[in-house]
């Protein structure tokens, strides 16, 4: 039999829904700050960012235990959509919710779907500081273009996965990302800053 640690995160969701505890631990450690990470990048204050990760993790336990999570995907992302809804959950219990949604007859023909990050080491160094200068733009965004960015260009999901982490359409994740851009183009000029990424 595998070990834990041999084990994927999916196998481990379901030996620990079937009461292994050590299945648990070693889930946790596995994706504790990925997921720390991400909700700190939405809710951009470290107190709040831990009382959600608390929160998220007690219905991620609770859901496991129900029998909820089936191995129908990565278990991160499920854990992401999670922790995304926990999020929301808080800012509409504040009513500080200012989500500027796309619009639904937006035009995504012009978007296109080059991977970013290139593979090769000349660009890498390009790379890295590009994405420094996003992290240092992207608080000045709306959340839900926060959020796809930090998902597509950090967390390096497809917009397949971002889609069903937040619980929209692919169109609506496309068109989220294409504002993301308009804005963080915009800023970056008025930082006098050279973007390539964007």
């Amino acid at each position: 039999m595998s070990t834990l640690k041999e084990m994927s995160d999916e196998q481990l969701a379901l030996l620990y829904a079937d009461g292994n505890n050590r299945a648990f631990d070693e889930l946790l450690t596995r994706i504790q700050n990925k997921l720390f990470t991400y909700i700190i990048c939405m809710v951009k204050d470290e107190e709040l960012a831990n009382d959600l990760f608390q929160e998220t993790f007690v219905k991620v336990i609770m859901k496991l235990r129900n029998g909820q999570y089936k191995d129908n995907g990565k278990f991160v992302y499920w854990v992401t959509r999670i922790a995304h809804n926990v999020v929301i959950d808080h800012y509409r219990e504040q009513k500080n919710l200012h989500i500027i949604e796309t619009p639904k007859t937006q035009d995504l023909q012009n978007l296109k779907s080059a991977s970013v990050l290139e593979s090769d080491r000349e660009h890498s160094m390009v790379n890295e500081q590009v994405l420094e200068d996003v992290k240092r733009l992207m608080n000045a965004l709306p959340d839900t273009q926060r959020e796809v960015v930090w998902m597509r260009y950090f967390e390096e999901m497809s917009f397949k996965e971002i889609a069903q982490a937040t619980g929209v359409s692919i169109n609506t994740s496309l068109g989220r990302m294409r504002y993301a851009l308009i804005n963080l183009r915009k800023l970056s000029k008025e930082h006098g800053m050279n973007l390539t990424l964007i």
